[in-house]
């Protein structure tokens, strides 16, 4: 019997804490995102953006060179590795991620040879969490088994389809064992699974499974939603929280963020750039100003 407890705010204020009034930006947490490719730098902006929202002291930004102008502009705080496509597969994130606190791979990032051979490298180099998002998991859906090769704790946040790819399961029987599934994957290969949808649920290694089903709406079902939720839990993970922990904490203050949103913009006209923004919102409503 799969024993299950919903996400709440307490989870959440026990688990992202107030910073110390001496904290400055090398104490807060950095974050190293390997997100973007050409014609999808909104997804690593919005990833972006959430990070930052999330309270992550800095972030550093491998990207597409063909996509750095924009990025920059739409990302002034960040600091900037850009590189070259034909490169991408050989950049040093050892280097670049050191004295960070997690990596997010995925969002935007397209499925070539050049990403799949830096994705393969992360995964079994880093010795500092991982969150992989989007073509993070397609490209692992192609050898699963990379995932047993980690050094560190892995989170990924999957919807159903590309959930059904990693378990090599039918779309449908992901659907219909939801709970069942997200679990067995996340003990077989070692990693937290946030299966993203409606009722969002995250299932660790040792067995535990949580689930969102008070907070979020129909507004949030639009493509860079997901983004946006990778960012939010990539900062939480950076800044040293629990990486199980800053899971759910992460689903309940992105599916909050959604309900604010919803209530200024309403469900057909929200965007997941209006998450973002009301991101502020609903962290002070948990854990104050």
């Amino acid at each position: 019997m799969i024993m299950r407890y919903p996400i709440d705010k307490n989870l959440v204020k026990a688990t992202v804490k107030r910073r110390s009034p001496d904290a400055d930006k090398s104490t807060v947490g950095s974050l190293l995102s390997v997100c973007g490719s050409y014609g999808m730098a909104g997804a690593a902006i919005m990833s972006s953006k959430a990070a930052l929202r999330s309270g992550i002291g800095l972030l550093k930004l491998c990207v597409p060179s063909s996509i750095y102008p924009i990025m920059a502009g739409a990302v002034p705080e960040a600091v900037f590795y850009p590189v070259e496509d034909i490169t991408v597969g050989e950049f040093d994130f050892l280097s670049k991620s050191k004295y960070c606190g997690a990596i997010l791979v995925g969002c935007g990032l397209s499925v070539n040879s050049g990403t799949r051979s830096l994705v393969k490298n992360i995964v079994e180099n880093s010795e500092i969490p991982l969150v992989l998002d989007a073509d993070a998991l397609n490209i692992i859906a192609e050898n699963p088994k990379v995932l047993k090769t980690s050094k560190t704790v892995i989170t990924i946040t999957p919807h159903d389809r590309e959930f059904s790819r990693l378990c090599e399961k039918d779309l449908t029987e992901v659907k219909n064992n939801r709970e069942e599934l997200a679990l067995s994957f996340a003990k077989d290969y070692n990693v937290i699974v946030v299966l993203k949808g409606h009722k969002t649920i995250v299932a660790s290694p040792n067995g535990d499974l949580l689930y969102n089903d008070a907070l979020g709406n129909a507004g949030m079902a639009t493509g860079g939603s997901g983004d946006v939720l990778a960012g939010v839990i990539a900062s939480l993970t950076a800044q040293g929280f629990d990486p199980f922990r800053s899971a759910c904490s992460g689903v309940y203050i992105h599916a909050l963020a959604g309900d604010i949103a919803k209530e200024k913009f309403g469900e057909i006209s929200m965007l997941p750039t209006d998450i973002i923004n009301c991101l502020p919102d609903a962290l002070i409503s948990i854990i104050g100003k």
